[in-house]
């Protein structure tokens, strides 16, 4: 007997959980917005496409939505630089906009989580434009991190840090000072150590919690506080985020208080009502909630990470270790359980990402050798790549905990890896030193429907070119297609919202597997993900309820193809 994507029939009616830790088990897709719907055609993304496109996330499965940042901003680091932490750019729409999305997923039975940008702002905001027209020695400098040169005549910058984004992490300005920004020129760093900083956030946390979302994803969330004194580097490789040493200016202790200080704001927002009681006209249950925050935190070790989410701080952190892991069996035992026992003494859920907007896809870094890092140039075996792409998503989705999907990866959608170097608008592309700047590859827009100037994404073309192969990649395409990779997410997830025994826990039961074979079991739900080039036989541990490829009986076991996943359930 042949299993490709068999799954019991989705429930009539799907429950959103009435329960403040909702976060514990969900589902959460990252929605970029300027590359996912343009309502306008003015060939770029906006919030009233994000709007449109409201009812596909809730009929993918999904329980809640990230918005990357929307906020008024010059966009010289597509939004990370904000100018204006309370107004929407007007390439995105207004406030009215902003409200109105939030409005309709709540009618959808979705949550809104939107980004936060603490570490730093744009040149252009209020604050800064003040600091350098009042000079040195002002209140107004406080705010941020300006320090004299070094050298006779302050010609050298103030240490030897460097930025993220290549080159010195310090500019000069024109009275001589210079100021600190740890990724571009144009995003001067906060100084946290000033309480007019502190009392800023907490207020626009409150803006945002008075308009509805559901909580905040926290950008560079290691990086708030310095190193007291802001000591040379000396040598080390800063770059080397994953490694065992903690850098001056990454994941500072300092950094918790903040959080403690946020999680009160939050508490008093404990709940988010959405409407009456009952089931909706869409067939979903209207709910209420905690609020959440999650931390973008990139830390030496998992056990680091673990500190920003004990029970008086943050509720979720990014999985880094796991995302940065290659599609090997043994590493992902390790991290998997390295994960799993450390946010277990803290009591928080871990999370499982693939892809976001900062690295290649996993689709296309899966397709290429083992080792090459996140930051991948080359295209690989694409076949390759989608099957080991579609395996590590349900092996990601059985796992205890909650899940982040970035927009696209349900289409299988690879890298855009050779894209014209005239039309890259990576900051960090045009920087040379640093990271690699090819993030546009995974911010191309998203295609929707076979043909068209942009694949469905607007009438008036998209800011980054489309490869001409993706009208068969859309959404318009691979819905109702047996065996797509979209029909496969919207199974795996009805699968695991039917399945008590998915979500929500802390531990594993691994059960004895050939080499290159994950298998484990929760409650009476078997995972076997095979992560070898070669076809394994595996005990038939019950009925299959879903292949990442085409599975077969035999023997009285099951034969997995490589680099395939698949669920059973023993009940």
């Amino acid at each position: 007997m042949s299993q490709q994507q068999s799954a019991a029939p989705a429930p009539a009616i799907v429950t959103v959980a009435r329960r403040r830790d909702w976060w514990r088990d969900a589902v959460i897709y990252q929605v970029y917005p300027r590359s996912f719907a343009d309502s306008n055609g003015d060939g770029m993304g906006d919030l009233e496409g994000v709007r449109a496109r409201l009812p596909y996330l809730r009929d993918l499965g999904v329980d809640a939505v990230w918005l990357s940042p929307f906020y008024a901003s010059p966009q010289a680091d597509a939004g990370y630089d904000v100018a204006d932490y309370r107004a929407v750019d007007p390439m995105f729409g207004n406030l009215l906009d902003a409200d109105a999305l939030i409005r309709d997923a709540h009618g959808l039975g979705l949550r809104i989580i939107v980004d936060l940008v603490p570490n730093h702002s744009s040149d252009q905001h209020e604050w800064f434009k003040r600091a350098l027209t009042e000079g040195p020695g002002s209140p107004s400098r406080d705010r941020y991190h300006f320090r004299p040169g070094k050298g006779e005549s302050g010609e050298l910058p103030p240490n030897d840090w460097e930025s993220i984004f290549g080159g010195p992490a310090w500019t000069r300005v024109a009275d001589g000072e210079w100021y600190l920004h740890l990724f571009a020129p144009e995003q001067p760093d906060f100084n946290w150590e000033h309480p007019a900083v502190g009392d800023e956030f907490r207020s626009i946390l409150r803006f945002w919690l008075d308009m509805g979302v559901d909580g905040f994803r926290i950008d560079v969330a290691h990086g708030l506080v310095k190193a007291e004194g802001l000591p040379d580097l000396g040598g080390g490789d800063q770059l080397k985020l994953l490694g065992n040493d903690v850098m001056p200016f990454f994941d500072q202790d300092g950094v918790h208080e903040i959080y403690r200080q946020w999680r009160h704001v939050l508490d008093e927002y404990a709940e988010n009502e959405w409407g009456p009681e009952g089931p909706s006209a869409e067939g979903r249950w209207w709910a209420t909630g905690g609020r959440i925050f999650v931390a973008e935190a990139w830390t030496p070790t998992v056990e680091r990470t673990a500190n920003y989410v004990r029970p008086d701080e943050l509720h979720q952190a990014f999985n880094f270790q796991y995302l940065s892991t290659d599609w090997d069996a043994k590493e992902l035992r390790t991290v998997i359980d390295r994960t799993l026992e450390a946010m277990r003494p803290v009591g928080a859920p871990a999370t499982w990402v693939l892809s976001n907007h900062d690295v290649t896809r996993h689709a296309t870094r899966f397709a290429n050798p083992p080792g090459l890092g996140t930051q991948i140039r080359t295209a690989g075996d694409r076949a390759l790549g989608l099957r080991r792409a579609r395996a590590a998503t349900l092996l990601m989705l059985a796992l205890p905990g909650s899940v982040y999907i970035y927009q696209g990866e349900e289409l299988g959608l690879p890298d855009v890896v050779d894209l014209p170097d005239e039309v890259r608008q990576d900051p960090a592309y045009f920087r040379g030193a640093g990271q690699d700047g090819f993030r546009d590859g995974c911010r191309v827009p998203i295609p929707w429907t076979r043909e068209g100037s942009s694949y469905g994404f607007g009438s008036g073309g998209s800011w980054l070119p489309q490869p001409a192969d993706w009208g068969e990649l859309s959404v318009q395409a691979q819905t109702g297609a047996a065996g797509s990779t979209l029909e496969l997410y919207r199974t795996a997830l009805d699968i695991r919202r039917a399945q008590p025994d998915l979500g929500a826990g802390d531990a594993v039961e691994w059960l004895r597997a050939p080499e290159g074979v994950l298998a484990f079991r929760r409650g009476e739900f078997v995972c076997v993900a095979n992560t070898t080039g070669e076809s394994v036989t595996t005990p038939a541990y019950g009925r299959v309820l879903l292949g990442s490829g085409e599975v077969t009986e035999a023997d009285g076991g099951t034969k997995v193809p490589a680099d395939t996943t698949v669920w059973f359930t023993t009940a």
